[in-house]
């Protein structure tokens, strides 16, 4: 029996994941970091501190849960940096690249550098059992708190695994950072995405929005300043939500159409937090040929590392 270690330390999540490759099974363990009520996300420092409390317990955790023997584990991988791409780097990465690079030293076992977005995209294939995109051209979405990416993927002859390039993005303001500004202005606790959902799913009006769209790229910036006017208008708190999350919706839709107008047809994937949203999600599905990652694999995790490194052990083998 082969098993194989995916560690992602990422800005907010500290998360492990054992992958079996004969089972076709995942087993991983995460854990938010902790952030002071009030406050709009950890200084990187703080990050730090926090994944090198929590992940040695995490894969305590994991273990003790799996009942795995060292001697099973074929090869580590983690998430090195944010993207794969030249000056890519944050912090937080460190510790979980760290300790990978330990696990794979005592145990003699290969070590595999990916990157926190190869994780998402790899995650929704796996969750959406479309594993066959891993050699074929598609169109990924990674929308999350540090990314609003669409991303050509197997578009090159490169031998890197997932490669991507990029097609579109937001010009100042991520999708994530804008639904933890009007949470917060509507006094969600951060991350603010599951509370905000709520409210917007109370919000009986009918909701439109002309999103601010530049070609393939998005401008996310102007909507804090559109639903504070609406609260102060004295919208409804659900009435503001359902607002933020139009706007969130209605872009990625115009950025969609636009690339597949530039690129031609292909399959969609959605990946990252942000779209772990119920009403997103929905509309969006109506609207597009569209593939979604499941929620539970959709926020930070480790389990597309895992399975990524998986796949680059057996190639290896070859």
């Amino acid at each position: 029996m082969s098993k194989f270690l995916g560690i992602d330390t990422s800005n907010y999540t500290t998360s492990v994941c054992l992958y079996d490759d004969i089972s076709d099974t995942v087993v991983q363990k995460r854990k938010l970091l902790p952030v002071t009520k009030g406050e709009l996300g950890l200084r990187q420092s703080d990050a730090v501190f926090h994944h090198t409390q929590q992940l040695p317990v995490l894969i305590e955790e994991l273990f003790r849960e799996c009942k795995c023997d060292v001697s099973e584990i074929k090869a580590v991988g983690a998430s090195f940096s944010p993207r794969k791409m030249q000056g890519s780097y944050m912090p937080c990465f460190t510790v979980g690249s760290c300790v990978a690079r330990i696990l794979g030293s005592t145990l003699n076992i290969p070590i595999y550098e990916l990157s926190h977005q190869q994780g998402h995209i790899a995650a929704a294939l796996y969750s959406t059992k479309r594993l066959d995109l891993l050699k074929k051209r598609f169109l990924a979405f990674h929308v999350s708190g540090g990314t609003t990416d669409a991303l050509l993927v197997n578009d090159s002859n490169s031998d890197d695994i997932l490669p991507v390039k990029l097609v579109g993005k937001t010009l100042d303001l991520n999708a994530g950072q804008l639904v933890d500004r009007v949470g917060l202005m509507l006094s969600c606790n951060f991350p603010c995405g599951k509370e905000l959902e709520q409210l917007a799913l109370q919000c009986d009006s009918i909701v439109k929005a002309k999103p601010t769209i530049k070609g393939t790229d998005c401008c996310l910036s102007g909507v804090e300043n559109i639903c504070e006017k609406a609260l102060k208008d004295e919208n409804s708190k659900s009435y503001v939500a359902a607002l933020c999350l139009k706007y969130i919706e209605e872009s990625l839709f115009k950025m969609t159409e636009n690339i597949l107008g530039i690129y031609g047809d292909m399959p969609v994937i959605f990946a990252g937090g942000v779209m772990s949203n119920y009403i997103i999600r929905n509309n969006l599905t109506n609207k597009l040929s569209c593939t979604f990652c499941e929620p539970q694999f959709s926020t930070d995790n480790a389990c597309g590392i895992a399975v990524l490194t998986s796949i680059l052990s057996s190639k290896s083998e070859l």
